[in-house]
């Protein structure tokens, strides 16, 4: 043992002093996510949803943005790099972006035209120099149909697509803006004797993921791979409202909900996400405070209609959503779940009136697996995709092994296929007919329904099979395609909404899902976190947070 001479002592505790009270200077938030890594950190964030919450929406901006200042009403589509949009009244393929003056990237670059089009480039043109394909699918796949990018002038940018389509400005918050002259910086540090350019641009994106450059209020700093992330505040960020009031945020990457729990009790995270729900009154009995608030966001199984499905049968698809239970799953999770009637509620103006009424009927749901052929010595077999954690999951091994329970008193005999929440996801893109589905006839990857493209299109549109966006089990037919067409090409708001509510009907008369509830975003956190806005978002924003 090495021993430490008294004077040595003294001046290792002197300067541990004296960092200690650096420290403590510092207004530090941190934050344990569900996710297993730290979500890619070079402008398109991966771990679904909550990689855009941590890693996208804080450091970078996009051309329109979700509104989460409020906690009372819906959140909206704003300006963000973009401060105004229209569609061209002459071809509806062509839209024109004007944008913000005077924004800077993290490096000191300035943002305009020329950083649009890169950033298109950067997931769509493969020529290109820094084409990135490990950015492709976490982003083509939230707007398929946007096709170009053209400067008009350092203020104004066209954006082209492949039909009409009126959800475009709502895409746009899924393109986070990256710094062209910060990647040129990192590619020209990349040794001569790499010689390849696809390697080269490669190496450049893992250095520009080492020390990230967007616009937003906050700027990484430090990336410890499935550890930690660090970023600190943008003070010179355009938004004076989102001038960030701590000094740095820390990411911690874990999967666990206990461990979650354990971390926020002992005083190692400020904020968790999706608390253990058997812990939530300890939880607040120790004064932590426990966030919540109806999201648009579902949990579900997503069913496949690739040959030989077992939910093929449309009767076997309806009579598992009368089997579930939802209130007493709701009593398992502490209340902290909403209960569906379909993708959106009824109170939506895309709900459409369904003939078809989700709601727990074990009657009726028998007697359909029997018209089907079912019983409890000939028990229908079903696969389901699944993770231990992850991006909105919730609490994907007690609520699924509660669906397994549930299912079995209606002749279904559900096997769990339990994987990594990235693999996971990664299939959601891949399909039921690849290999990496392992088999599996239904996935369960939790779903935002902010905009039409997102609760809807993906999944019922021929034109969204895989691996082109995320109707992972091969839905749908001419009739969906149609009603997709018309909601996408109407562009007055009311107009629209009918479309799309004759869109949302259908659906769920079909039930290409299992509907199991509504997620209401359960977070818990240290009283000392003020200024917490939880809005009726899938999102929260971190930059008008303090922390005393």
């Amino acid at each position: 043992m090495k021993i430490v001479t008294s004077g040595v002592a003294a001046a290792i505790l002197s300067t541990t002093m004296l960092v200690g009270s650096a420290l403590a200077q510092e207004k530090t938030l941190r934050i344990g996510m569900t996710a297993a890594d730290v979500p890619r950190t070079h402008g398109q964030p991966d771990q679904g949803f909550e990689g855009n919450r941590f890693t996208g929406i804080p450091m970078y901006d996009a051309l329109t943005h979700w509104d989460l200042s409020s906690a009372d009403k819906p959140s909206v589509v704003i300006p963000g790099l973009a401060t105004e949009w229209s569609v061209d009244a002459a071809d509806k393929t062509k839209w024109t972006f004007k944008l913000r003056p005077g924004v800077k990237f993290h490096d000191g670059s300035p943002f305009n035209a020329d950083a649009v089009v890169w950033n298109v480039e950067k997931v769509l043109k493969k020529e290109a120099a820094h084409f990135d394909p490990s950015q492709v699918g976490v982003t083509v796949s939230r707007m398929p149909t946007l096709r170009t990018a053209r400067k008009i002038d350092d203020l104004t940018v066209e954006l082209t697509t492949s039909e009409p389509d009126s959800f475009l400005p709502i895409n746009l918050t899924n393109l986070f803006m990256a710094s062209p002259t910060h990647w040129a910086a990192k590619l020209a540090a990349v040794p001569a004797s790499v010689t390849d350019p696809v390697q080269r641009a490669q190496q450049a994106w893992v250095a520009f993921a080492a020390e990230p450059s967007g616009t937003g209020p906050f700027r990484g700093v430090r990336l410890v791979p499935r550890e930690r992330f660090e970023m600190v505040a943008n003070k010179g960020y355009w938004d004076p409202a989102r001038t960030p009031k701590v000094d740095r945020v820390v990411l911690l990457p874990l999967a666990d909900a206990n461990a979650r729990t354990a971390a926020l009790l002992s005083g190692q995270a400020d904020w968790v996400e999706a608390p253990a729900p058997d812990a939530m009154a300890q939880i607040t009995s120790r004064g932590f405070k426990i966030y919540s608030n109806p999201q648009p966001h579902v949990w579900p199984w997503q069913f496949s209609f690739a040959d030989g499905s077992p939910w093929l049968d449309k009767r076997a698809r309806h009579a598992a959503n009368l089997c579930v239970n939802r209130e007493e799953l709701k009593t398992l999770l502490s209340g902290m779940m909403g209960v569906p009637k379909g993708s959106v509620s009824p109170d939506h103006p895309w709900w459409g009136n369904p003939t078809f009424d989700i709601k727990y009927d074990p009657a009726t749901a028998k007697k359909l697996m029997t018209e089907a052929g079912y019983s409890a010595s000939k028990p229908l077999k079903v696969k389901v995709l699944t993770s231990a954690s992850g991006s909105g999951q919730m609490q994907p091994i007690p609520m699924n092994e509660f669906l397994q329970q549930a299912l079995k008193e209606c002749f279904f005999d559900v096997e769990l296929d339990v994987i990594e929440w990235n693999a996971v996801f990664t299939n959601w893109r891949e399909g039921a007919k690849d290999p990496k589905a392992r088999g599996a006839n239904a996935i369960n990857v939790t779903f935002a329904t902010m905009d039409p493209f997102f609760a809807m299109v993906r999944f019922v549109s021929t034109k969204t099979f895989p691996p082109v966006s995320n109707n992972w089990g091969y839905f749908g037919n001419d009739e969906f395609d149609g009603l997709i067409a018309k909601a996408r090409s109407t562009f007055d708001a009311k107009e629209r909404d009918a479309a799309l509510a004759n869109l949302h009907k259908r659906i769920v008369e079909e039930a290409p899902f299992l509907w199991v509830a509504h997620d209401v975003g359960p977070r818990a956190m240290s009283a000392k976190v003020k200024g917490v806005v939880q809005p009726k978002s899938w999102f929260i924003d971190i930059a008008p947070m303090s922390i005393d």
